[in-house]
């Protein structure tokens, strides 16, 4: 979706559209319109315009059966005060409108399109449960601002399945291990939950555990995957379950925390900062490999450029050959014809490795190339020395190893790896000295910069970074 309304144009414009949020914008009319379809489409915008400053939520809350997805989405319908559509609703809202019998997708296009959920947006529970559905729905139009998707062992989803209690009054679900209630007069009231049996809920299990992967995709940019293998707070017994008090946040605090995140249409132009050792290469490539970004490299850049033959080319490898630093001004030049390219325009970027200082930084920023994104990965010096002077490569393949955090695969590639000048402690303790002294100056340009502690396995640094990309 957010392709149809994002065209290849150039730097300066682009910079312009990310700063007045045009993107966002163009994107919340034409998916409205295609949703709506209404007869008026002009009156339509403008009612659109007209309400953009408010944020509609449009949610979907997805997982296999038992999870919870139920309790979750009741209580953020109520919270955030949207409509709370389910299949069961639509099944039975169909049945009272019509004999007809509508594919599932249509009767979801058909409900999203009424003036309720136009007014006080969504949040549609269970649906889609196929990637061909989540295809279909977007193909109508339907484009959620938020995808939740809960998840939990087996063997977890089946023991909540035996366990689950209904209140007859309110139809709340609780069970009788994970969520009770405190109330005696409404726990006298429980009675055995009914639902599927235990072979049409493996099968449903079945069919979740085959499709997540592509649900996973469709959603992408606007996912967030939370383990609901953890206590419901603020429905638990006080000192009924005493290893759950002292346990993470519970499962809808997480969810409600997600949804009230604003995700932005803006072409991602990301800048990471961080001394040496703090992993700027790694978690850049793992944004890459999730997001289609492009990993720009600046080291590998300057490589490439002084192998490539040209005069500027010419220019860099005379500096490489007499160990200097390449001139800001000729890395800018690199930099600028990498990032004007096709797929940097249209995908996105990942800058690390370079601006170094204060200079590079403002040239950078009078440049039509200014990241809109800037992650500081924080780290101490000990623990920068002992990471990169464990580093080795791999002459042969140009691969990079850890002796503690990555070892070579074989023994033969580990004979023969080779520590890098830069590497070795006293030259990262220099490089480190010459990063401190920059390091206030860098975060005064940029002055919205996001502090990440790196001082942490690289899942977790990826989880904080990913965490603050698509959020305002």
């Amino acid at each position: 979706m957010e392709n149809m309304v994002k065209p290849l144009i150039p730097a300066h414009m682009s910079v312009y559209a990310d700063k007045h949020g045009v993107f966002h914008l163009l994107q919340s009319m034409v998916s409205s319109v295609l949703t709506y379809q209404p007869d008026d489409p002009v009156s339509h915008l403008i009612s659109v315009l007209q309400r953009s400053s408010i944020n509609i939520p449009r949610i979907m809350v997805l997982g296999p059966p038992a999870v919870g997805k139920h309790t979750v989405a009741t209580k953020l319908s109520a919270e955030l005060r949207a409509v709370h559509v389910t299949i069961e609703s639509l099944l039975k809202d169909q049945s009272e409108l019509s004999t007809q019998q509508l594919p599932v997708e249509q009767r979801v296009h058909q409900r999203l399109s009424e003036v309720d959920c136009f007014n006080k947006g969504w949040v549609l529970e269970g649906l889609p449960q196929t990637r061909l559905q989540a295809l279909t729905l977007q193909q109508a139009g339907v484009i959620p601002e938020h995808v939740v998707i809960l998840d939990a062992s087996d063997d977890v989803l089946l023991e909540r399945r035996e366990g689950k209690l209904v209140d007859p009054v309110t139809g709340d679900v609780y069970h009788q291990t994970f969520i009770w209630q405190a109330n005696d007069i409404i726990a006298q009231r429980l009675e055995k939950g009914r639902g599927p049996s235990e072979a049409q809920h493996l099968a449903e299990l079945q069919l979740f555990r085959c499709e997540v992967t592509g649900l996973r995709s469709a959603y992408q940019h606007v996912l967030k995957i939370i383990n609901s293998d953890q206590p419901h707070a603020d429905v638990y017994q006080q000192g009924s379950h005493p290893q759950n008090n002292q346990s993470r946040a519970d499962v809808y605090q997480q969810v409600l925390a997600f949804v009230r995140t604003r995700h932005c249409s803006r072409t991602p132009r990301i800048l990471l900062l961080g001394p040496p050792g703090s992993g700027k290469s790694h978690q850049a490539r793992l944004l890459s490999e999730k997001y289609k970004m492009v990993d720009v490299c600046c080291d590998q850049l300057i490589t490439s450029a002084a192998a490539d033959g040209s005069s500027l080319g010419e220019k860099i490898q005379s500096y490489l050959d007499d160990k200097q630093p390449v001139p800001d001004d000729l890395v800018l030049q690199v930099l600028k014809r990498r990032l004007s390219q096709v797929d940097c325009s249209s995908r996105g970027w990942i800058l690390h490795g370079f601006p170094r200082d204060l200079q590079g930084a403002l040239s950078l920023q009078e440049s039509q190339h200014q990241p809109n994104r800037v992650f500081f990965l924080e780290l101490t010096d000990d623990v920068c020395v002992e990471r990169v002077s464990l580093r080795a490569t791999d002459p042969v393949s140009g691969e990079r190893f850890h002796a503690v955090t990555r070892p070579a695969l074989t023994s033969e590639i580990q004979n023969r790896l080779e520590t890098r000048p830069q590497d070795r402690t006293y030259a990262v303790t220099h490089t480190l000295n010459q990063c401190r002294t920059h390091t206030a100056a860098l975060q005064s340009v940029y002055p919205d910069v996001v502090l990440i502690d790196a001082d942490q396995d690289p899942h977790s640094v990826f989880e904080a970074l990913e965490s603050r990309l698509n959020s305002v």
